[in-house]
């Protein structure tokens, strides 16, 4: 372990597997505080114990975090506000493909978990962050998003029709694109930036909905989730991104995004996503 991070906190959803647990590795092992943040209980526990045996730091945590869910989400925020840390990088990594349902809000369950679980997490997240600034955020996009025709706003609010899955998936992911660049307009001054990414076609639990005999051939010319966590790494910690925002990588290195991925339609995602979690947040 080198000391390259010590003093700085991340917090990483979705870090119990894949791209996100070799993200939380790569911060762990550079020193960095990291907090694990996932469903499964047992299987955070089993990541935490995993990467502090592997990068020899003993400050890893877990959090409980079900996207799908708005109240798990405040509560996460809520649990990490708590313990009275800073917060220097948020990494929105988690996220669900071929996937089909309603998330416990009633939302088309790739939106609400890829886009909205993380708005409400980010949001809720934002004041630490900015008083820990410089801070971060980096959301865990994909190429994916180049495929949508844009957002049908009553199509969120249903679950996936389409045969593949791959329609909404891709709406999704321009979402986090969308998100990123509004959100860097909004904390503009504040210390605070933020980046959304490509991490390459990775073999990773993302694909495990896939049928067993097809999952093997596609994932034979995939990246490793090793590879596949050096853009989300490098957008957390590089020095070389510290004065940009807003903006959209990939192999570490800045790529211009969707001609959809306008001010104006991030803009508009914003304002609904906003309206619809206070919606959905508990009255007092």
């Amino acid at each position: 372990m080198t000391s390259e991070l010590a003093g700085r906190t991340f917090l990483v959803t979705g870090a119990n597997t894949g791209i996100g647990r070799a993200t939380a590795e790569g911060l762990a092992g550079r020193g960095g505080r990291v907090y694990v943040a996932c469903r499964s209980p047992e299987k955070g526990a089993t990541a935490v114990a995993g990467i502090k045996a592997a990068t020899g730091n003993s400050a890893v945590s877990f959090l409980p975090l079900d996207l799908a869910d708005l109240d798990s989400v405040r509560a996460c925020a809520a649990a990490f506000l708590a313990r009275g840390e800073p917060l220097h990088v948020l990494v929105n990594n988690a996220g669900v493909v071929r996937t089909r349902g309603l998330t416990r809000q009633g939302f088309e369950l790739m939106f609400g978990v890829n886009h909205l679980g993380h708005f409400v997490l980010t949001n809720a997240l934002l004041g630490c962050l900015e008083a820990s600034a410089p801070a971060r955020v980096v959301t865990v996009s994909s190429d994916s998003h180049y495929r949508a025709r844009g957002i049908d706003w009553d199509a969120l609010r249903r679950p996936e029709r389409g045969i593949t899955g791959l329609g909404g998936y891709s709406v999704s992911k321009l979402c986090n694109v969308l998100f990123s660049s509004e959100l860097g307009r909004r904390t503009a001054g504040t210390g605070v930036t933020t980046y959304a990414l490509h991490p390459g076609v990775v073999a990773s639990d993302i694909w495990r909905r896939v049928p067993w005999p097809v999952r093997p051939l596609i994932e034979r010319r995939m990246l490793t989730v090793s590879q596949g966590a050096e853009t989300s790494l490098y957008c957390a910690t590089s020095p070389e991104v510290a004065a940009d925002s807003g903006r959209f990588y990939d192999k570490c290195a800045e790529r211009e995004p969707s001609s959809l991925a306008t001010p104006a339609l991030a803009a508009e995602l914003w304002k609904r996503s906003e309206e619809w979690a206070a919606a959905s947040a508990p009255t007092a």
